[in-house]
């Protein structure tokens, strides 16, 4: 099975690029942030405290979550629910770095995203899966951008989908979210020693797409 590792910070593009590569490769896309996120819902929901990690740890008993694939896109299942857009909310985002920060979450999804790549050709993106989760990935590039092209293309997400999202508000978000994961205790955001850095600050979508496919084939050749 061939793997790759695609890392970097939130709203970098990973999973839209990522997405998109699989398609192009034939190869199964694995969002794990969207399975942190759906951790970080039912907590929300639920009205587990986020900064508690023995009560987090507790609702993880209480929590099944699913990848399926309709017609090649990825869904994801809470305790049956498909909550593929509800994870995508601004305040579930934070959630997803709060949780994602605790060992027990992490332990509890690992086997999920490990045995996808070891049953699958997988194009994974996340914050640690060329550092920890596929530490042997054949690629791992790391995407990355400007806070503050980041946050603008988080802005016409929502705005696409119909959604208000105030840019300095959102802006603020991105930079703590970027705080929170580099300076976590438990797999802390960082570039693995063999990925190939990409900034995306000034490429448009195809041309990132272009350019991991050329980092892809040097790699496989």
């Amino acid at each position: 099975m061939t793997a790759i590792a695609i890392d970097g910070p939130a709203g970098a593009g990973k999973s839209t690029i990522a997405r998109a590569l699989a398609r192009k490769l034939g190869y199964i896309y694995v969002d794990t942030g969207a399975l942190y996120r759906s951790i970080g819902l039912y907590c929300t929901e639920a009205g587990v405290p986020l900064e508690d990690k023995a009560a987090v740890t507790a609702a993880l008993e209480q929590i099944r979550v699913e990848l399926r694939y309709v017609d090649g896109v990825q869904r994801v299942l809470l305790n049956g629910r498909d909550v593929s857009e509800e994870i995508r909310r601004p305040e579930i985002s934070l959630a997803a770095s709060s949780v994602s920060a605790m060992d027990t979450v992490r332990a509890f999804l690992f086997d999920l995203q490990r045995n996808m790549a070891l049953e699958h050709d997988v194009v994974m993106d996340g914050r640690d899966i060329g550092t920890v989760v596929l530490p042997d990935a054949q690629v791992k590039i790391y995407l990355t951008a400007s806070a503050e092209e980041r946050t603008r293309r988080r802005m016409a997400e929502y705005e696409a989908k119909g959604l208000h999202a105030d840019f300095e508000e959102l802006l603020r978000e991105v930079n703590l979210r970027d705080e929170q994961d580099k300076n976590r205790a438990v797999a802390p955001l960082r570039k693995a020693e063999d990925a190939v850095e990409l900034d995306s600050t000034c490429m448009n979508a195809e041309e990132v797409l272009a350019a991991i496919e050329t980092i892809v084939k040097e790699r496989n050749a």
